[in-house]
């Protein structure tokens, strides 16, 4: 079966046009999944390109294969076959906590541990792969400010807080961190249209402050896709498409 091609390159004030600023961060080559128990392919062999400053969202029907090429790209699951290449390199088990520290999947329901909200933010640099790294106070608090909180957010408990309010919690945890791309599943889908713009303004934010980010995000919102990408595609039965300027 031939691999589907999707490339793009998008102009953009942004970005310098040279060529190390043009390589991916992220190439898939003929990747697929199966639902190895039907034998049903999930993701059609597929070839995909992510680059510096790259705002792409990913529309389609529920079971379209959205949410698995996501989770592929994170690492999450494993594919059936073809690669996922990270600036350039395949990837091995050893290197798999490094790149998702680098390359964050953000879901529609995120986890939470019991304590504040600052107990939560805390918790990934007691993981082995971030003990060099530590919690910064003034960061987290800018971060706060995006999707309008005040500092008195992070004494929250955190099992007292809204779907909306966890989603942001759960999002200042990984932005913290610094990740060079965000794999974005459906993070708003479950809020009310006040918790959805904080997501969205966090997301700017992040996004402004550094041209050498990119993301991905799935919606099943048109108009969000829209408002919150340079590059659109489509998934429909396993196959991404698309590649075109919303």
């Amino acid at each position: 079966m031939k691999s589907l091609l999707v490339c793009f390159t998008i102009a953009s004030d942004r970005q310098p046009r040279n060529t190390a600023f043009m390589s991916a961060l992220i190439e898939t080559r003929a990747l697929t999944r199966m639902d190895e128990r039907r034998q049903v392919p999930l993701l059609q062999p597929t070839d995909f390109s992510l680059k510096r400053a790259d705002r792409v969202s990913i529309t389609g029907t529920s079971g379209s294969g959205k949410s698995v090429f996501l989770r592929a790209l994170a690492l999450l699951d494993a594919p059936s076959s073809g690669q996922v290449l990270w600036n350039g390199q395949p990837i091995s088990n050893a290197q798999i906590p490094h790149y998702r520290s680098h390359i964050s999947y953000l879901s529609q329901r995120p986890a939470l541990i019991d304590g504040t909200v600052e107990d939560n933010l805390r918790f990934p640099f007691s993981l082995k792969t971030l003990r060099q790294r530590h919690f910064e106070p003034a960061a987290v608090i800018a971060l706060l400010g995006h999707a309008g909180k005040s500092p008195d957010f992070l004494a929250k408990n955190a099992g007292d807080l809204s779907g909306g309010e966890a989603q942001v919690m759960s999002l200042i945890r990984t932005l913290q961190l610094n990740p060079e791309v965000l794999l974005l599943d459906e993070p708003t889908a479950a809020l009310d249209p006040a918790s959805s713009r904080e997501v969205e303004a966090l997301i700017d934010a992040w996004f402004a402050a550094d041209n050498a980010r990119a993301y991905i995000w799935v919606s099943h919102d048109l108009d969000q896709a829209r408002r919150m990408s340079d590059i659109h595609l489509h998934m429909s039965a396993g196959v991404l498409s698309g590649a075109a300027q919303p």
